[in-house]
């Protein structure tokens, strides 16, 4: 693993003093990570690919939402460790290309996407991930009645001030999506070209990461819509269904049903879900699965070549 520093710490300002509203700044496609408590909180990319964390209390749960821009790095983290409450910040550090994160507690160095810690006094740690999910702002408020969303803390309306809109402004994040290269070359130009080995997955696809017990199995969204827009497995044990809904990648626990795809729906043990909340016509719901969404090649960073659905052994 390569460790570099680009910038000072905390160059990258984390939010720790989060506010919500019921009123968004952005646009109705724009992506947000959601944290589904009470009430549901949605966590925007273009105002995270400005600030990486936001430090919050979900339900009474201290909770770390982070974005690592390069690695396309979606996942919350309970920042609790060993009975002990963690503020997080930007170390201003890279490993392989990820996010580094710090704890301004102790000063340990944690890996974004992994939630692994690096150095420091809680070195072998890894942070315990939340359920989360990544949808848009539309569909955010139509799943959500009575969500909020994180207020901006850059731009105004005075005069001389630029809005929001201006201070966040995604377009230089979707550039670097849409670029073919990869990592902090493709990002800043800076460092070296990364290559990539592979033809079967682009380096940039988009993967929902799974990892319980010792086990870790990334679904590539595309993998999952040619399965039929959902695939059941066991990850470390755990029973899971996958879904591909709208360029979205969504995972529930799955309590033993049998699956099957009409149209915009899942349709399980007599009734219909929504592939995107886990919602059932009858009022029930599917638990959500702790995963994270990513790039494959940070996915790949972390856990090998073979870590994908479907696994060397094949579709299990």
């Amino acid at each position: 693993m390569k460790v570099q520093t680009v910038l000072p710490r905390d160059a990258i300002r984390s939010i720790d003093t989060p506010e919500f509203a019921s009123e968004y700044f952005g646009d109705a496609g724009d992506e947000l990570i959601v944290v589904e408590g009470d009430p549901p909180r949605a966590y925007p990319i273009r105002t995270l690919s400005y600030h990486e964390i936001v430090n919050d209390t979900t339900d009474d749960t201290p909770v770390a939402v982070t974005w690592c821009p390069i690695c396309w790095s979606a996942v919350a983290y309970e920042r609790t460790v060993d009975g002990r409450p963690l503020t997080f910040g930007t170390s201003g550090k890279l490993a392989d290309d990820a996010l580094v994160m710090y704890d301004r507690e102790t000063g340990s160095e944690w890996r974004q996407p992994s939630g692994e810690c690096l150095a420091g006094e809680f070195e072998g740690h890894t942070l315990t991930a939340v359920p989360t999910a990544t949808t848009t702002w539309r569909r955010f408020t139509g799943s959500y009645p009575g969500g909020v969303v994180l207020q901006p803390v850059r731009g105004g309306a005075g005069p001389g001030q630029r809005s929001p809109a201006r201070e966040y402004d995604m377009e230089p994040y979707r550039q670097y999506y849409r670029d073919d290269d990869f990592g902090l070359y493709a990002m800043r130009g800076e460092g070296a070209r990364r290559t990539w080995d592979r033809d079967d997955l682009d380096a940039k696809a988009l993967v929902l990461g799974i990892e319980h017990e010792d086990e870790a199995v990334g679904y590539p969204l595309e993998r999952v819509e040619t399965a039929g827009g959902f695939v059941t497995d066991t990850v470390g044990g755990q029973e899971v269904v996958v879904v591909a809904a709208e360029g979205e990648l969504h995972a529930f626990v799955n309590p033993g049903f049998e699956f099957e795809r009409n149209r915009d729906a899942l349709i399980a043990d007599g009734t219909r879900w929504n592939p995107g909340t886990g919602h059932s016509d009858d009022s029930r719901r599917l638990d959500r699965v702790a995963a994270r969404t990513l790039f494959a090649f940070a996915w790949q960073d972390d856990h090998g070549p073979d870590a994908f659905y479907p696994t060397m052994e094949g579709e299990r």
